[in-house]
């Protein structure tokens, strides 16, 4: 994840950072959410939806705290994505990218319905300096009426409150 690479941040950094999220969302170049507590009151982790692998295409990415993780949020979140690129977006492709050493990541793809379709080796450069493999998962939209991800419970709005799903 290129944004951890710039951790740990100041509050003005941090404040810099949510402005150009919020910018590229806005102009709808990039999709990024916050994930917190049912009160709002606690950030469980980040998510969005990346058009950084090709026209038709989404990517998801999904980060979880420590210390809320094996609790199923990032199955949620990714199932709600997948459902959104799909049934709003109207994409063809959906892919999740992981480290191979990330067990758990990798599960959320597979319980989801998507396809290992392979990994490509030292493909990205981590915070610690060493070239990492990533894995590609991918779903169609063929696939997806299928799949779990489907059936993943969510309720999108657009700007003016109007209901998406």
């Amino acid at each position: 994840m290129e944004w951890a690479k710039r951790y740990p941040m100041s509050v003005a950094q941090q404040a810099g950072q949510l402005r150009r999220m919020r910018g590229l969302f806005d102009m709808g170049q990039d999709f990024t959410y916050g994930v917190f507590n049912r009160a709002g009151s606690e950030v469980l982790g980040g998510t969005g939806l990346h058009p950084r692998v090709g026209e038709g295409a989404l990517e998801i990415g999904y980060w979880i705290s420590a210390a809320h993780t094996g609790q199923g949020l990032a199955t949620e979140i990714a199932g709600a994505l997948t459902r959104v690129a799909f049934e709003v977006e109207g994409v063809r492709r959906v892919e999740i990218h992981c480290d191979p050493r990330n067990v758990p990541s990798a599960a959320v793809a597979r319980r989801l319905g998507f396809v290992h379709e392979g990994t490509l080796r030292q493909r990205l450069v981590a915070p610690d300096g060493v070239l990492r493999d990533t894995m590609i998962w991918t779903l169609l939209a063929d696939e997806y009426p299928a799949s779990r991800s489907a059936a993943t419970v969510v309720e999108a709005f657009d700007v003016l409150g109007q209901k998406l799903l």
